[in-house]
């Protein structure tokens, strides 16, 4: 995407592709499988280190999944992990989803994941994603709410963190509160309400190990990241605060007792 039309809070950091590199088909995508025949022609929005586009591909054997993303950094990282695992029916471009470079009705699906929450103009991605779906296709997207992320044990500041991040994403034009807006968005983009399924998803980290990964990547994302230079640039926060911040999750992350849950909204249109 042009810069005017991207929101992304965080960039491709080491830690965030930690995150991404971690979602699977199963993990961020279940809502969609069962709609899927393996002849299928997917369309994989924002598909970033591709561990998801890969996947879709595998599932689509007779198929074909083309993965897009807006900067071209991270499409390496996606053909080396395709090539590794011998997966062919896959490939991988820079795409912008407000100007998808394909003629109208391509596409048996089209799959957006954690890609909304990121564009300024949420409705008109959505009018392009529905542009290149064939008549009897699929829109699939699932965003997250950080707003109704919740976690145990209540670590003093960790809230200052999740206010500061609803901030800075919105400063910068996102919506990081994109997954209770999906069903509201797509009927924006003229997709017929009774042809949407909504359902909503979730991510939970509680054993140790999923603790110490999730804590580790939060706490270097918040002052290695993007995300760290949108909020000191914007003046809403300082490094003092990013570090502390920072050092809440690794507290909160050596919790015996600790449980973290993310949701996500999720949409599947029946076009």
């Amino acid at each position: 995407m042009e810069q005017s039309s991207s929101a992304y809070v965080h960039d491709h950091h080491e830690s965030v592709l930690r995150s991404h590199s971690w979602r699977t088909a199963a993990n961020s995508a279940a809502y969609l499988l069962p709609s899927l025949k393996p002849d299928m022609h997917i369309l994989d929005v924002g598909c970033g280190p591709g561990t998801i586009t890969i996947d879709l591909a595998k599932l689509v054997p007779q198929g074909h999944v083309t993965g897009i993303e807006p900067v071209p950094d991270v499409l390496d990282q996606a053909r080396t992990t395709a090539s590794t695992l011998g997966v062919q029916n896959v490939l991988f471009k820079v795409g912008d989803v407000h100007a998808l470079d394909y003629p109208d009705a391509t596409f048996d699906v089209v799959h957006a994941h954690q890609v909304l929450q990121h564009v300024v103009d949420p409705v008109m991605a959505l009018k392009e994603m529905r542009r290149v779906t064939k008549p009897g296709g699929i829109i699939a997207v699932r965003s997250i709410d950080f707003e109704a992320m919740t976690w145990y044990p209540e670590v003093d500041g960790m809230k200052d963190w999740l206010n500061l991040h609803i901030k800075v994403a919105r400063s910068l034009g996102g919506e990081p509160n994109a997954g209770r807006m999906l069903l509201s968005w797509a009927r924006q983009a003229g997709i017929d309400q009774a042809c949407v399924k909504a359902t909503a998803g979730t991510w939970c980290y509680s054993t140790s190990e999923e603790r110490a990964w999730w804590s580790s990547l939060w706490a270097d994302r918040i002052v290695k990241s993007a995300f760290s230079r949108n909020a000191l640039e914007s003046g809403q926060a300082t490094e003092d605060d990013l570090a502390r911040m920072g050092q809440d999750f690794t507290t909160w992350g050596a919790s015996p007792d600790g449980w973290f849950a993310v949701m996500h909204g999720e949409i599947l249109c029946h076009i």
